[in-house]
């Protein structure tokens, strides 16, 4: 009995015991949990930094955050402020009795006690934020497939589009092909297939790509990679076609459209798997030829597209040529010419356009034109459509335009870079009566909207290409390989046997492909060639040292993707050569190239060159030297940049080289000093970068530069495109040196300004500019914890012509003191053309903006506000009188009468989005609040009066900026208002 006591009395006591020592332990380890804490709030602090860099990182190249990212990182930001408030209250209550020499035992025990909790509530966010993922590449957006702007809604064209929609629903049909000659608009048909299938949803992805008669397999499966968002590692054709199969069998239903197919195509040796490999891969396949899609590829369904019914090509040869055709003497003679376009949609539009508002008597030279016989050995394109294309080219007015036109015929199929247009136009001169490169940039971009504006050119997806039909393109050969153009476009199979023609000693352009040929004749004998293009994805190919021996006209020399090891000596024949392009080479020896006595442009675009050659030095005609993308270079020889006395170009962007020498140190053997550029007098496009701005000189004439791009501070690693002319951008740049006149000027004149980790500068528009920024487009502020204000205007001279009169953009991020965007009034002006606002992490931002600046944005279009910790509304009145005169304007004052698109997330404070004198106001949301169009996400109560005033009429939001949903409003977080 009596052990069972002492057992119970045990068992109760250690039961005690276990508790009170745990109590005991806050007091005894008050110091060891405290210590603990701060530890862990420091490596917590330390991770979720880092983990913001690889985020800001991701963002540039255009990622989608991952949304459990997101949550992390707000979710320790919230335990670090409150592990930090505790650290301070701690340190305050351990001063608090006699500094610390008599503790209050109840503090330290509660202390304590919140240390350790609070410590282990860091510890498991500090797990928690171990991502190997955070981000991934969005899809590209569907409008890639949307049809040209000479799209016209045709019968004829819709029951085939139908027809090939409903075999796409049938579930035994995966192989589908379209035929019919060129220029009948095979490939828009199957662009509006496309865009059926995503709008419907009937696949998970859809990829085009376009095949041509000279195939490029690492081309095709690239156009198919960008759809998935997917690069590939592998060089080889056979290890990407690999990779690429193994990542569209995980797409369960997949659509690829192959474009333009001439011959039998090998699908595996492309990556595409299909039939029993890939059930759930279906292709749509364009071919001129019936038996390349159901003999060669096995097509289940083919659909033809035929010529457009006569009254179908009336109706669009109207739609093209305007009312003027109407008139009774020369409706008669259009139908004509109509007719002879042959129900060809290529040739109907061209021609319509190139007789636009023309006279009777043109009319009828161009009837006479179209009604001549003509033989044509251009397979797959009938006679008419050569002869209603040459009409077109024929009309184009100037030889500018004309030659313009069969110089993007020359080059290879696909998009062509416009900034290749430009330096072979430079080579070729062919640019009338312009002195300066920037003033033949200008004349170039009137061409191509010329030539856009005559369907003869077209836009690409991205705006620095153009594109030029498959059809046009094949005319302007032909229109070129006529004298005096002598123009050939060869495979390297039979280039052999071609350069031992006459033909060759006659020709003034070749366009050689080279893609299985290992190795070029000894010597390629032509006397007249001014233009010569190397196409080639074969880096073993050999150029011998004679082999330009005997083409001393040439002007234009293009060889790019090549390896050298050193350059062919005979290059030094090339007396008259202007533009030399070597872009994406392997390059070694380059010394020869200071013989090239006439070269006005060197381009070495994305070459791996280390050291630029100091010969170039004698390059004293030299304009434009493009050392874009260059990301090996080193070193850039002290004097050779001052010796280009005619430069008016110097591209450097993403390069590498950052490494100026200071002029103040004459060691020779360092590098090229920023003050050379003083020596060039016609400088006007200057693209560097420089860590230190004390390098850049302070009488450099930047009031001559036409266009800049320059760079200061710490590396930047900044692939965003630059929508203006002018671009300036500073990182970790000090105040005092903003106000040093090198900075001044270039700030006065900048369209587009990024400011990342500034110090000293607590508003940016009178420690920058106190003229107001009267050229900026675009501004973007990143990381600058001093910035309290963007404009600070209280007890400051105000412009009375108003403050950023032009902006088109501002983007503030992670500006953690800003306090309000506009602190004082502005003057009527400001911010006028303002489409685009986005702000996000200012946790110091409790408002955005005041009513009478918020009126003033009639332009703004998009509205991003996220992660501001603090803000509670977007929009408030700045003074009674301000209220009072509202309450008489009413609810029908119409803020934002643009805005598309709003995207507000993770504000807890948010009461509403602006102030309202009646809480129980019944205009809140504006008359499209409740439409099905919008959606809601959080914990919003749809039912408060958040927005007082109507912000907008809604029909017309789409989704903004980096927002997960394709819904027209994006609301989350928000906090309910009490």
């Amino acid at each position: 009995m009596a052990e069972i006591a002492v057992s119970i009395v045990s068992g109760v006591a250690n039961y005690l015991v276990d508790p009170i020592r745990r109590q005991l332990g806050y007091l005894i380890h008050y110091n060891s949990n405290t210590a603990e804490l701060r530890e862990q709030v420091e490596k917590l602090g330390g991770a979720r930094r880092s983990l913001q860099l690889r985020v800001d990182e991701a963002n540039r190249q255009g990622d989608e955050i991952l949304p459990a990212v997101l949550n992390w990182l707000t979710s320790a930001g919230s335990i670090m402020q409150k592990a930090e408030e505790f650290i301070e209250d701690e340190k305050k209550a351990n001063k608090s009795c006699f500094n610390g020499l008599c503790p209050n035992l109840i503090s330290r025990y509660q202390l304590s006690r919140q240390a350790k909790r609070k410590g282990e509530d860091v510890k498991k966010s500090l797990g928690e934020g171990n991502f190997q993922t955070i981000s991934y590449r969005p899809p590209l957006a569907g409008a890639r497939y949307a049809p040209g702007k000479d799209y016209a809604d045709l019968a004829s064209r819709k029951q085939v589009l139908k027809d090939i929609m409903e075999a796409l629903r049938n579930d035994d049909t995966n192989m589908i092909g379209v035929w019919g000659m060129g220029g009948v608009g095979k490939t828009t048909l199957v662009k509006q297939v496309a865009k059926l299938a995503e709008d419907e949803k009937l696949f998970d992805q859809v990829a085009v790509a376009f095949v041509s008669q000279t195939v490029d397999l690492k081309k095709i499966q690239a156009q198919i990679a960008d759809v998935l968002s997917f690069k590939f590692v592998e060089e080889s054709e056979s290890g990407r076609a690999g990779r690429l199969s193994q990542r569209l069998k995980k797409e369960k239903k997949l659509l690829i459209i192959l474009d333009d197919i001439w011959a039998k195509l090998d699908l595996e040796a492309v990556g595409i798997p299909y039939g029993d490999d890939h059930k759930g891969c279906k292709m749509v396949l364009t071919s001129r030829k019936h038996g390349v899609l159901s003999k060669e590829m096995g097509t289940q369904k083919n659909f033809p597209v035929d010529h457009l019914p006569e009254d179908e090509a009336w109706s669009l040869f109207k739609e093209k040529a305007g009312e003027s055709i109407d008139k009774p003497d020369l409706q008669p003679t259009a139908k004509e010419v109509a007719r002879k376009c042959g129900g060809l949609p290529i040739a109907i539009v061209t021609v319509a356009k190139a007789l636009k508002g023309e006279d009777l008597t043109t009319w009828n030279d161009a009837l006479r034109r179209l009604t001549r016989s003509i033989e044509t050995t251009i397979e797959g394109i009938e006679a008419t459509i050569f002869l209603n294309l040459e009409l077109s080219y024929n009309h184009l007015y100037g030889d500018e335009v004309k030659s313009l036109f069969l110089l993007c015929g020359l080059l290879d199929y696909g998009d062509t870079p416009i900034d290749k247009l430009f330096k072979y136009g430079v080579g070729r001169d062919l640019f009338e009566n312009i002195n300066a490169l920037e003033e033949a940039r200008d004349r170039l971009h009137t061409l191509i909207n010329n030539l856009k504006a005559s369907s003869l050119l077209l836009d690409s997806d991205d705006d620095a290409y153009v594109r030029m039909h498959d059809v046009v393109r094949e005319v302007a050969r032909a229109i070129a390989s006529k004298d005096p153009h002598s123009f050939v476009v060869k495979e390297d199979d039979r280039f052999e046997k071609w350069s031992k023609t006459d033909e060759s000693k006659r020709c003034a352009s070749i366009s050689l492909n080279c893609k299985v040929v290992h190795e070029l004749p000894e010597r390629l004998v032509c006397p007249e060639l001014q233009f010569f293009l190397l196409h080639s994805n074969n880096r073993s190919l050999k150029i011998p040292n004679t082999f330009f021996e005997e083409m001393k006209q040439l002007k234009v020399l293009d060889l790019s993707k090549m390896h050298f090891t050193t350059l062919p000596s005979s290059l030094h024949s090339l007396a008259n050569l202007r533009t030399l392009c070597i872009d994406e080479c392997e390059l070694g020896d380059m010394g020869l190239i200071g013989e090239l006595k006439k070269l006005e442009v060197l381009s070495l675009v994305g070459s791996n060159i280390k050291q630029l050659p100091i010969e170039i030095a004698k390059l004293s005609c030299l304009r434009l030297l493009d050392l874009t993308y260059c990301r090996q270079l080193e070193v850039i020889p002290r004097n050779v940049l001052s010796s280009l006395s005619q430069l008016e170009n110097l591209c450097m962007e993403h390069s590498s080289f950052t490494h100026w020498g200071d002029e103040d140190i004459s060691n020779q053997e360092s590098n090229a000093c920023l003050s050379e550029l003083k020596h060039l007098s016609h400088l006007t496009i200057l693209d560097v970068k420089t860590r230190d701005l004390k390098l850049l000189p302070k009488d450099l004439a930047f009031e001559n530069l036409i266009r800049y791009r320059i760079y200061i501070g710490e590396v930047w690693d900044w692939y965003q495109e630059c929508k203006a002319k002018r671009v300036l951008r500073l990182n970790k740049v000090h105040k005092s040196l903003h106000l040093e006149d090198r900075i001044g000027k270039l700030l006065k004149r900048t369209e587009e300004l990024y400011l990342w980790e500034l110090s000293g500068t607590k508003s940016v528009l009178y420690d920058l500019d106190g003229d107001g920024f009267l050229h900026l487009k675009h501004l973007h502020i990143n990381r600058s914890p001093e910035i309290q204000y963007i404009i600070d205007s209280k007890g400051q001279w105000v412009p009375q012509h108003g403050v950023f009169p032009l902006l088109e953009s501002l983007i503030l991020y992670n500006l953690i003191n800003l306090e309000e965007v506009c602190h004082g009034p502005i003057p009527i002006g400001s911010f006028g053309k303002l489409r685009t606002l986005g702000v996000t992490r200012c946790h110091g931002l409790k408002l955005l903006l005041l009513l009478s600046t918020a009126r003033g944005l009639l332009q703004l279009e998009k509205l991003k506000i996220e992660e501001c910790s603090v803000i509670q509304q977007i929009i408030t009145y700045e003074r009674e009188s301000e209220i009072i005169e509202d309450d008489h304007i009413g609810t029908s004052m119409q803020l934002f009468p643009k805005l598309r698109s709003l995207k507000l997330r993770d504000l807890p404070q948010l009461i509403n989005f602006n102030f309202d004198l009646d809480p129980t106001s019944s205009t809140s949301w504006g008359r499209n609040a409740r439409s099905k169009e919008m959606s809601y996400q959080g914990n919003l109560d749809t039912s408060l009066p958040f927005f007082s005033h109507q912000v907008c009429c809604l029909t017309f939001i789409l989704p903004f900026f980096f927002s997960f949903t394709p819904h027209f409003l994006f609301v989350n977080g928000l906090k309910k208002k009490k």
